[in-house]
């Protein structure tokens, strides 16, 4: 097994029909989630909801992070994105995976059983220890921020 590959068990929830999550590309960085709908659901310009996907996981140990992502042709083409920004799927989670998604648009958006609505990334998992201290090292920047590099 390569560095670059885990082993993530899954578990369908509900649709059993639904196809487990894939790379669209040997390049992609993440995987498509997919609605797991009984009806179709209409998300209003303004409103958020909670998209079940039908799908649990295991993650293979506490280094490691599932991260939901919006995925960008929902969100340039229909201004819909994810309430919270980022979802985050720890590794002791095991309950059904739901996406929360935000209409920034200025109109309905129909999502069906089946439609690609997020995509899900994994990424390794630091544990900090703080240590408190009176000054930080200097840099050239030092505290500038928000445009302070230029646009």
């Amino acid at each position: 097994m390569s560095d670059s590959i885990i082993n993530v068990k899954i578990k369908k929830i509900a649709n059993a029909s639904l196809a487990l999550p894939r790379y669209a590309t040997a390049a992609s960085a993440g995987v498509d989630l997919c609605a797991d709908l009984l009806e179709s659901l209409i998300v209003n310009p303004g409103e958020n909801v909670k998209i079940p996907t039908g799908l649990a996981i295991e993650l293979p140990s506490q280094q490691v992070v599932a991260l939901v992502f919006a995925r960008s042709g929902l969100a340039s083409s229909h201004g819909l994105g994810l309430t919270n920004g980022v979802g985050v799927i720890d590794s002791d989670y095991r309950g059904e995976i739901h996406v929360l998604m935000h209409n920034s648009g200025s109109q309905p958006v129909i999502i069906n059983s089946g439609d690609r609505i997020a995509q899900m990334v994994f990424m390794p998992v630091f544990h900090a220890l703080f240590e408190e201290v009176e000054e930080l090292q200097d840099t050239d920047r030092g505290t500038g921020g928000f445009g302070s590099t230029g646009i």
